[in-house]
Order: structure tokens, then sequence, then C-alpha cells
């Protein structure tokens, strides 16, 4: 631990209990292995885990958004009939919006522009046209 991480205010024997109780809590973890022997095995199966649960909670959330207007069974057509196109299209955009301010504000400005242009348009053909853009999405089988 270097000096410049310890506590300013405390007394040298505070000081050192902080010490020995971080190193043996470092030394614990350091004794605690994954899956695998080895660390990048036990990274790459972290990130798999990760990605399967994130996407079990957004295919959960679409299809809770979905059912609100739709039937269980076309919420679900709807999701499952996306294209890989549109698929690389949101993960590539999604990207473009995680790596840099200047992204997420370029994503960000895209998305509140197209809300603005789908308020300009009236409530019964914005409906009419996201029903149809829906019909055909849950027809892709």
């Amino acid at each position: 631990m270097d000096e410049r991480s310890k506590p300013q205010k405390l007394t040298g024997k505070g000081a050192r209990q902080i010490r020995k109780t971080l190193d043996k809590t470092r030394g614990g973890l350091r004794k605690v292995p994954g899956p695998s022997t080895n660390p990048a095995t036990n990274l790459m199966i972290a990130d798999i885990g990760m990605r399967t649960a994130s996407m079990l909670f957004r295919r959960t959330m679409e299809k809770g958004l979905l059912r609100a207007r739709f039937t269980p069974e076309k919420a679900r057509e709807v999701v499952e009939g996306r294209t890989l196109g549109r698929t690389l299209a949101t993960v590539a955009i999604s990207k473009v919006a995680t790596r840099s301010v200047p992204g997420a504000v370029l994503v960000g400005g895209s998305i509140l522009a197209k809300i603005i242009l789908d308020r300009s348009v009236s409530r019964r053909q914005a409906e009419r046209e996201g029903d149809a853009a829906l019909e055909e999405q849950a027809n892709q089988d």
C-alpha cells in the first residue's frame, strides 16, 4: 500500500490495523479461484454469463412493453422476428453510444430527433405505421 492511499487522519496504530485488514482481504481474494485456473478463461466465462443475463432481461422487457398493446403470442413473434441486420444495427449503435461522450451525444440527439419526428405526425398515422412495422417484423419467420 503506497503512502498516497493511506488515510491521513488516523493514528499510526489505526492505519496499521487498516493495512493489515486490507492485506488479509486481498490475500483471501487471490486464493479464491474461478471455475478455471486460467484467469482469461474465468473472464470469458463471466463475460458470457453477463451477456446472457443481459439478453434475457432485454427480451423480457421488450415482450413486457409489447404486451401492453398486443397479445403475448404476438409480442413473442415481434421480438423473435427481428432480422439479423436490425440486431447488428442496434448493437453497433449501442457500441457508438457507450464508447465516447460524442458518440453518446450523437446517438442521444438522433433518438431525440426521431421522437420529435414521430410526435409531429398525427397519432393515428403514427400508430398505423408502427403497427405495420411490427407486423412485418413478426412475419419475418
